[in-house]
């Protein structure tokens, strides 16, 4: 297990599985994960899926940490305005962090450098300290403003990866359209996954 942790961020897009998925996906992995959910994310997930998280980071905590079968201290949850959290420090910056929905709020504070919660300050520490930050916008369509802040964090080597699947591997089921989206967040991350077939590999 890698002693430095990924951050994973959950907002209020729509999408939560691609971000429930993924952490499945890390914790099988061996992978140490700090977590923070945002209000809205919080809702999104207890309403688009059969996990119903509690209100407190302690709780939400032992209850990811039971369904996912991560090991002691795998799982982290922060709380929204934890500014004690390591992710809120460059002297303790994540191996890279993803923001899995991200709204277009969470895109425009992160763009702005406003740090106004946990997640914010944490994307703030991940670019300025040249790690990698992922943010997977679940949106559409996007307006030129949404654009604008996108184009301005991709110079700044942001990876801006919306949830389009691909559909060349002829998907049987919303897993597979999940798992299209995950094996892209994975294959950013350097985490060897084989959840898709990859272009030009047989897929029968």
């Amino acid at each position: 297990m890698n002693d430095t942790p990924f951050a994973l961020a959950i907002t209020g897009a729509s999408g939560a599985a691609y971000a429930l998925r993924l952490l499945e996906v890390l914790v099988r992995q061996g992978e140490r994960v700090d977590i923070m959910i945002s209000a809205p994310g919080q809702i999104v997930i207890n309403m688009e899926t059969d996990l119903k998280l509690s209100g407190r980071s302690s709780e939400i905590q032992r209850e990811l940490t039971a369904r996912y079968a991560a090991g002691a201290d795998q799982l982290r949850v922060f709380g929204r305005e934890q500014w004690t959290a390591p992710v809120a420090s460059g002297s303790s910056p994540p191996r890279a962090m993803i923001v899995c929905p991200c709204t277009t709020g969470t895109l425009a504070g992160i763009a702005a450098g406003t740090s106004h919660n946990l997640i914010e300050r944490a994307a703030d520490v991940t670019m300025k300290e040249g790690r990698k930050l992922i943010l997977v916008p679940r949106e559409t369509p996007f307006s030129a403003v949404h654009l604008e802040n996108m184009l301005k964090l991709a110079r700044l080597g942001v990876v801006i990866l919306p949830p389009n699947p691909g559909f060349y591997h002829q998907p049987a089921s919303i897993d597979d359209l999940v798992d299209f989206v995950v094996g892209r967040i994975l294959d950013q991350l350097g985490v060897d996954n084989q959840l898709s077939p990859r272009w030009g590999e047989d897929t029968e």
